[in-house]
């Protein structure tokens, strides 16, 4: 198993699903995650790290809000020292046709998928370069690299991501800083549970491998950017979809 031991992470939107299964994951690898989202939300997901006997805090605070990053990570850094490994997973959806949309439906998306990624990843970097080393992991989608009818603001945040991470990747190599991306296609979480089985079905008849992703097997491609393994990788997107998009 990799190992993460000494090493200080902060994941977005660890209440559940994807995010929760990165915060696990990097915990079990030895990791000190801090588990970041709104409200007592993430608190089930530091509970469960705990009772698996790995290490783990919660930040309360919305992602918008660059006050309360910048606390977040001050406060990181006062209790650890460091901070070594961001992973940008908090995300919405606002799903509609572009005809339809609302504006502060393009504007909340964007705000929460892709501005949040910018204000977390910034907040990071004066430590992450004082170290000179760290991992930066955003959770883009297939639906960035494809799009999706729909979706059209939350294609857009997830493949502005991609950008985000490849310009950032160049900034900040010289200082052993990766930054990575990991885009999932369709994985079983509670939203795609409320997906009708057909519906599911007509998903999975799209995916060569035939079968929805789990949550873990997206926080295993996570762990290895994370890792020591990974430290010449940068700028790259690392699909986790089955083959759903090649």
């Amino acid at each position: 198993m990799l190992d993460l031991s000494g090493k200080v992470a902060i994941v977005t939107g660890a209440s559940r699903g994807i995010g929760r299964a990165v915060a696990m994951g990097l915990a079990a690898r030895g990791a000190h995650v801090i588990a970041a989202a709104r409200g007592d939300h993430a608190a089930q997901t530091v509970a469960a790290i705990h009772e698996a006997g790995g290490r783990a805090s919660m930040a309360s605070l919305d992602v918008t809000d660059s006050g309360a990053v910048d606390a977040m990570v001050g406060g990181a850094l006062e209790q650890h020292g460091r901070v070594d490994i961001l992973v940008n997973n908090a995300g919405i959806t606002r799903d509609q046709l572009l005809l339809r949309m609302k504006r502060d439906d393009w504007d909340q998306v964007i705000a929460t998928n892709l501005t949040a990624a910018f204000g977390c990843s910034q907040a990071v970097l004066r430590p992450m370069i004082k170290q000179r080393g760290g991992r930066i992991i955003s959770i883009s989608s297939v639906v960035g690299q494809t799009g999706n009818a729909g979706q059209a603001n939350y294609a857009a945040s997830k493949a502005g991501l991609i950008g985000f991470a490849k310009a950032l990747a160049r900034e900040v190599a010289s200082r052993n800083i990766t930054v990575n991306v990991v885009a999932p296609g369709l994985i079983d979480t509670d939203m795609t549970r409320t997906i009708t089985d057909k519906a599911q079905g007509d998903w999975a008849a799209q995916i060569p491998l035939g079968r929805l992703g789990a949550a873990e097997e997206v926080a295993a491609a996570v762990c290895f950017l994370a890792s020591d393994e990974a430290s010449y990788i940068t700028g790259q997107v690392l699909a986790v979809n089955g083959g759903m998009y090649m």
